[in-house]
């Protein structure tokens, strides 16, 4: 499978959902060759969305893998959902990727799911060019769309093309060309064979003063990145296309601009002048930085690994598909080769992990063309074989051992309660939800010892039932399904000082142990519980009490509170002194002080509930505002600004989850079906009192 880096394209298709990722896709698909027809998202013949709950309701859940040739690229893509309860996909694919697509649509603009992507790109430092979609629709508008990726993304977008006229046929200007501004061609594509035959010609007359315009302005930002072309526009000496290609594509693998494209991907229209922007501005695998990771045994000292086939082999889990046939791996590759049948040592888990076959991935099938003997850097492929990994982990040398930064996932915030049939059903959905697990890091399943039900937790409504969905249709279960419920966390009012202590009688042994300890509440309210040990050097206790008494607090600090035993979040608790005896004072007379320490500081310093709180941004007819901001109020939202787009009003809000089970069904019953709304977690606030006192016992 060797192939040359330079050649090589590790991209994805990222954007708010509906902008049309995946239509984008299988055009891509289309106009390369590697399908003969392009399908449709509406009627569920895509490649990439082949879930029948994918097909079923019209978006993309899983993210998906597809590998084609364009021209002399080789390029893995991949599709990746745009609703938020599955951002965990966008999450692990962007930790592997070199470049990124970004899809706007011209008619939404920038929208809350697209700042959450552009967040997660941000933060793997991927470059990413601009693909203004939808051209063809009515409100279509590209020079607004274009204005707001800079102030809302803190982004740098740089037109290379612009359309000829913007919305559907039946208008008076209706889009139906792109002036290319590098080489000031006007390109038209075929309605017969979908967009595949591009026509260039001169460009008009009465269009070419508006194409100079934007071509000065293209090059006037590409002057203070690129000294050639300054000399060359100083000295009023014609600008090669070639060299502005190439400050281009410099720019852009620095993350100094991002390239802006336009069209309609539903009519192939602007799709190949996208291809040929992944391939000359997104960066190879030789661009992109030396990943770094540590050595597992010394966790101070650092390595690094080159995209080099010579260097000690290192790959990166970020997806895994469970078969029944052996899971399906998903790595990428950023040093050294794997051969199948190989062995290779997995630092998180401190364990060996057999590698049998190695398979080239297409969405998420496999066949015998498929199959590979050798996988080099810089691919991302499909390893099956290992048993103990997971998505995160790091896959290297027996001999040269690297362990890389894992992946971050955000935590649930809803669960559900569910309930097997039988004991037989029992087993299966032990298994079935284990299976779930390993494929998807933000969903959990723990067993309630109280009443031996099952709680789900994911990200959503929509997460859950597409669990829910699963379960009964893909695996046969019968199973009972509870209403959802909020995920709640448990913290502190204020700051309490107490003494826990043990002082009983044992059988013959008078136990004896107290120990002093500080809770306070963080400004973070859902970070983590912090455990320290402040206890002055002097008074500091032997080492295995002080140990015990450390691990104590810790395991209850990731046990849940008083208050409906929900997670515990938001505090530090310090030990700052202890009292021992000369004889008593054990191990166990030191567990049982902190149990005592623990419940008294989470009572002294006043339980507090923690609510989840999501960010919402709605679209909607101006008619219709009045009736959603009242709505809104009712379920204690909180209005940040509205702002006027045209005919439709957006409206950016704060609110609790609690209050908004079933809010799509709401505000399409409020609007007669005309406004959306997406939303996505943003924290954690002190719930009412009253919800506080439903779970007290």
């Amino acid at each position: 499978m060797a192939r040359e880096l330079k050649t090589i394209r590790n991209i994805g298709i990222i954007a708010h959902i509906d902008a049309g990722k995946t239509t984008v896709t299988e055009q891509m698909l289309y106009m390369s060759g590697a399908k003969h027809r392009a399908g449709a998202v509406d009627s569920g013949t895509t490649e990439t969305d082949d879930d029948p709950e994918e097909q079923q309701r019209g978006i993309t859940i899983f993210a998906a893998c597809v590998t084609f040739r364009w021209k002399d690229c080789s390029v893995n893509l991949l599709d990746t959902p745009g609703h938020v309860d599955f951002t965990a996909e966008v999450e692990r694919c962007l930790r592997v990727l070199d470049g990124a697509v970004v899809v706007f649509s011209a008619r939404e603009g920038v929208e809350a799911q697209s700042e959450t992507v552009w967040r997660q790109a941000n933060k793997y430092g991927v470059p990413r060019i601009v693909f203004i979609n939808k051209l063809d629709r009515e409100g279509a508008d590209f020079y607004r769309v274009l204005e707001e990726i800079g102030p809302r993304l803190g982004a740098e977008p740089l037109a290379i093309q612009i359309p000829v006229g913007q919305g559907p046929a039946h208008t008076d200007d209706p889009f139906r060309a792109i002036i290319d501004l590098i080489d000031m061609k006007l390109l038209s594509f075929s309605a017969e064979d979908a967009g595949r035959t591009v026509t260039v010609q001169d460009i008009p007359e009465e269009l070419l003063a508006d194409a100079r315009d934007w071509r000065n302005v293209m090059l006037e930002k590409l002057y203070s990145l690129n000294e050639e072309l300054m000399q060359l526009g100083m000295d009023e000496k014609p600008i090669p296309p070639e060299l502005i290609r190439k400050a281009l594509r410099e720019a852009c693998v620095t993350q100094a601009i991002q390239p802006v494209l336009c069209g309609s991907a539903l009519h192939g229209v602007g799709v190949q002048p996208l291809l040929d922007g992944v391939a000359a501005y997104l960066p190879c695998p030789l661009d992109r930085p030396a990943v770094e990771g540590y050595d597992p045994k010394k966790a101070d000292k650092k390595l690094l690994r080159k995209p080099d086939p010579n260097d000690p082999f290192c790959a990166l889990v970020f997806k895994i598909l469970p078969a029944k046939t052996g899971d399906m791996f998903w790595i990428r590759v950023y040093s050294g080769k794997l051969e199948s049948n190989s062995r290779v040592y997995n630092p998180n888990r401190d364990k060996k992990e057999n590698v049998a076959q190695l398979w080239q991935i297409h969405a998420s099938k496999r066949d015998r063309q498929g199959q590979i003997d050798t996988l080099e850097c810089g691919d991302i492929a499909c390893a099956i074989g290992p048993r103990d990994s997971i998505t995160g982990d790091t896959l290297c040398d027996t001999r040269d051992m690297v362990q890389l930064p894992s992946i971050q996932f955000a935590q649930s915030v809803i669960s559900m309660a569910i309930e097997p049939e039988n004991t037989t059903e029992r087993k299966k959905l032990a298994e079935v939800l284990d299976m779930l697990k390993r494929q998807d890091p933000t969903f959990h399943a723990i067993e309630s010892p109280e009443s031996g039900q099952t709680i789900i937790s994911g990200m959503g409504e929509l997460h859950l039932e597409v669990i829910k969905n699963r379960l009964v249709r893909d695996y046969h279960l019968n199973v009972k399904f509870y209403k959802p419920r909020v995920s709640y966390r448990e913290t502190i009012h204020g700051q309490a000082e107490v003494t826990g202590q043990c002082n009983r009688q044992v059988g013959s042994q008078n136990l004896f142990a107290r120990l002093k300890v500080r809770f306070e509440p963080l400004e973070e309210l859902a970070a983590k519980v912090i455990v320290l040990d402040r206890t002055p050097p002097e008074k500091m206790l032997p080492e295995n009490l002080r140990q015990v008494a450390l691990e104590e607090l810790k395991n209850r600090a990731e046990g849940g509170g008083l208050v409906g035993s929900f997670p515990l979040a938001g505090m530090r608790i310090s030990i700052l002194g202890a009292e021992i005896a000369e004889i008593g004072s054990d191990e166990v007379a030191f567990r049982i002080a902190a149990n005592d320490a623990f419940d008294e500081g989470l009572r002294a310093g006043g339980p507090a509930l923690l609510e989840p709180m999501m960010r919402m941004e709605i679209t909607t007819p101006a008619d219709y505002l009045g009736e959603i901001v009242g709505d809104l109020q009712q379920r204690r939202g909180l209005i940040e600004k509205t702002e006027a787009r045209g005919a439709i009003t957006q409206v950016n809000a704060l609110a609790p989850l609690k209050e908004l089970f079933g809010y799509s069904s709401a505000i399409r019953s409020l609007s007669q079906g005309r406004a959306g709304c997406s939303m996505e977690p943003q924290g954690y606030q002190i719930a009412p009192k009253q919800d506080m006192e439903s779970f007290a016992m």
